[in-house]
């Protein structure tokens, strides 16, 4: 029985040691390739943003798509 233990353990801490990685699987500089322009919803993040900031600020409805502030435009 005890042998039947040991190595259901040792089998366990082997196989949770595979799990365990010391390196991070995808390197920071290697981040670049993994996001793709296509994936994203808008063709330009950018004008998107300020679309998105002015018509909080216009229409004062701020908080319907994750904004926080008032709708004053002065945050």
């Amino acid at each position: 029985m005890s042998r039947q233990k040991l190595l259901a353990v040792a089998a366990a801490a082997l196989l949770m040691g595979g799990c365990a990685s010391v390196d991070p699987w995808v390197k920071p500089y290697e981040r670049d390739r993994l996001a793709d322009p296509i994936m994203s919803f808008e063709r330009d993040p950018v004008i998107a943003s300020h679309r998105r900031h002015v018509f909080d600020v216009r229409e004062a409805a701020r908080g319907a798509a994750g904004g926080s502030g008032g709708g004053c435009g002065c945050n």
